[in-house]
């Protein structure tokens, strides 16, 4: 897993979020990468080892090719809340 954070290094309660942000429909894997320095890879390799295997497979087939999941965004409105300015 080059250039980013290693995943032992998270904390418990870092890794609970990164869990619940990768089954978000609207978090993209560049939003988990902005916040915690993983690497889409990463972030699946995380889940096979923190799901149970039936959970891994249906996460990653509602995630596969989903355009939220891989999208980019224009930097100058990443990751705001749409009330911020």
């Amino acid at each position: 897993m080059p250039n980013s954070v290693n995943v032992a290094a998270l904390s418990d309660q870092d890794l609970d979020r990164v869990i619940e942000m990768a089954w978000e429909d609207r978090t993209s894997f560049e939003a988990i990468h902005y916040q915690f320095g993983l690497s889409e890879a990463q972030v699946i390799a995380l889940m096979r080892a923190e799901l149970k295997a039936s959970s891994f497979r249906a996460w990653r087939k509602r995630v596969s090719g989903r355009p939220t999941k891989h999208a980019i965004t224009n930097p100058s409105n990443r990751f705001r809340a749409s009330c911020q300015r």
